[in-house]
């Protein structure tokens, strides 16, 4: 039977290689479309990111792939990540990240909070509208698994494998949260991608001033043009061999830190994980980069290859969606979408108040709910010199993780029926 089911969930293509390929021709035909003057009107209303997101997980939802059947994201999280991070902060401009102020820290304060309110409260309106969704008892309790899924949306995998440690939910049940977390998740990451492109008329709407930030993007594009010529093989060669060299040190530092972390009394903290050092340390090597000559590189197209290695990524992650998961797993998935309406509708109430971009809205939710593999993604939806305000943010996300996460879940358990 179990022979038989996954013949029957076995995708049409299971080769990475032709997988791979597959996303590509979806990214190119969303670029290459999105310059056809007919289809303009399209790409107005679906900006070509969102798209770049959507086609993939249109192949996964039909069964044409499947992240299950596919080693492509590790590849994509511990290869193209770090390296579009180097390349992203490679010009960074900190004194200006700096002078963006405090606003960006209050959204980002205000989406951790709301993930950890949003969950006792999705398990408060679940139990009067579906009272039978939220049974279990012991380790079954839905709450335990509910815990893992707060991990993942205030710090990442790390904190969300912490909870399910520390929690000890039936791990037989836990693929519903992982189908939770990935569903819900990318439902808002769409919504923001669609908001990037309208962000002037939501910053309208929220009278906030975005001046800082388009200080920043024009003292950006100011720079490359500055620094701009012709770009040889050889300016190629350093822009990958910096990177690479930049991707193989993170992973080289990244084991020793994160197996003196396993070894030590912070064996159940994030920094255990070498994910996360692998992060800080790419970060950190492309922002000390920008203090050197090396930064002129983003005159031979730096952060435009740095793009590239994101729109990769995006492309990546539109697979791991299968919209028929909505159908699967609606019970749990309506817990996840009331708790991200609380999240959203909180984060939206500050903005208004405090008069904060889309942007900081934005990438402040994506450095809790989507970390380091989303933020800097979200970010450069605005600009490509904004992506190190999203990693920087993400990282913090994953320091405060573990801690966040606890407490959601005690209050989680509180209230449960």
């Amino acid at each position: 039977m179990d022979i038989a089911a996954e013949i029957i969930d076995k995708p049409l293509v299971i080769d990475d290689a032709v997988v791979f390929g597959l996303l590509m021709c979806c990214l190119g035909i969303v670029f290459y479309t999105s310059k056809i003057k007919k289809l303009s009107w399209f790409y107005k209303i679906i900006p070509a990111l969102l798209m770049c997101y959507l086609l993939p997980a249109l192949l996964s939802t039909f069964n044409i792939i499947s992240p299950k059947y596919s080693n492509l994201w590790p590849i994509a999280k511990n290869y193209f990540l770090p390296a579009s991070l180097i390349l992203m902060t490679l010009s960074t401009d900190l004194k200006g990240i700096l002078k963006l102020g405090p606003k960006a820290l209050i959204m980002f304060f205000t989406a951790t909070v709301g993930i950890i309110l949003g969950g006792p409260i999705a398990i408060l309106i679940t139990s009067v509208i579906s009272p039978d969704t939220l049974g279990g008892a012991g380790f079954d309790a839905v709450w335990r698994g509910l815990a893992t899924l707060a991990g993942s949306w205030i710090g990442g995998g790390a904190n969300q494998t912490a909870m399910l440690e520390l929690y000890q939910f039936d791990v037989e049940k836990y693929g519903a949260m992982l189908a939770v977390d990935v569903v819900v998740a990318n439902i808002w990451m769409a919504f923001i991608l669609l908001g990037a492109g309208k962000s002037d008329k939501i910053d309208k709407w929220l009278k906030a001033d975005s001046s800082s930030i388009e200080n920043l993007k024009n003292k950006m594009a100011n720079y490359s043009a500055s620094v701009e010529r012709k770009t040889t093989l050889t300016d190629f060669i350093k822009i990958f061999a910096l990177a690479f060299a930049g991707v193989g040190l993170s992973h080289f530092l990244a084991k020793i830190f994160g197996t003196w972390a396993e070894n030590s009394a912070m064996a159940d903290s994030v920094l255990a994980s070498q994910f996360f050092w692998i992060v800080v340390i790419a970060t950190t090597f492309g922002l000390s980069l920008s203090f050197t000559k090396m930064r002129s590189l983003e005159g031979v197209g730096a952060s435009k290859m740095g793009s590239v290695f994101i729109y990769i990524l995006v492309a990546i992650i539109g697979m791991k969606i299968d919209l028929s998961e909505l159908v699967k797993y609606w019970d749990f998935i309506i817990i996840g979408l009331i708790w991200m309406i609380f999240h959203v509708a909180l984060l939206f109430l500050v903005a208004k108040i405090i008069k904060a971009p889309f942007f900081f809205l934005a990438v402040g939710s994506k450095a809790n709910v989507g970390g380091a593999a989303s933020a800097p993604v979200v970010a450069s939806a605005f600009h490509p010199s904004l992506a190190p305000v999203g990693v920087l943010l993400a990282v913090l996300g994953y320091a405060l993780g573990t801690y966040g996460a606890i407490l959601c879940a005690t209050l989680m358990e509180v209230v449960s029926p």
